[in-house]
């Protein structure tokens, strides 16, 4: 999982890294210290074509103000640079692998 110290690195992966799933969370967000090992395996075992980035929100509040993220935690799909999916506060993993698959399955070539 990479986490970008920075808007225009992060910027830089939406843009050029095909499809890419962020969690933005935080140090004090225990959901979000929870799921944060459950995607990361979600991820790596069945979409590896994905990069993983997780956004601190606490260190990094510019990256989550411009990405408009006001509560914890989100999770956002960007496919060629447009976001397709986000999620936030509750939900399930379960629902999030299924949309994945099928947004992933739409978006492949």
């Amino acid at each position: 999982m990479l986490e970008p110290t920075d808007l225009e690195q992060f910027n830089q992966h939406l843009q050029s890294d095909g499809a890419v799933l962020v969690l933005f969370g935080g140090a004090h967000c225990g959901v979000c210290q929870v799921i944060k090992p459950k995607l990361e395996s979600l991820i790596s075992g069945q979409f590896p074509d994905i990069t993983l980035l997780y956004v601190d929100c606490e260190r990094q509040p510019g990256i989550c103000g411009q990405s408009v993220v006001f509560s914890l935690p989100t999770v956002k799909l960007f496919l060629d640079g447009q976001l397709s999916l986000e999620k936030s506060r509750s939900f399930s993993l379960m629902e999030l692998e299924r949309e994945l698959g099928r947004l992933i399955e739409l978006w492949r070539p």
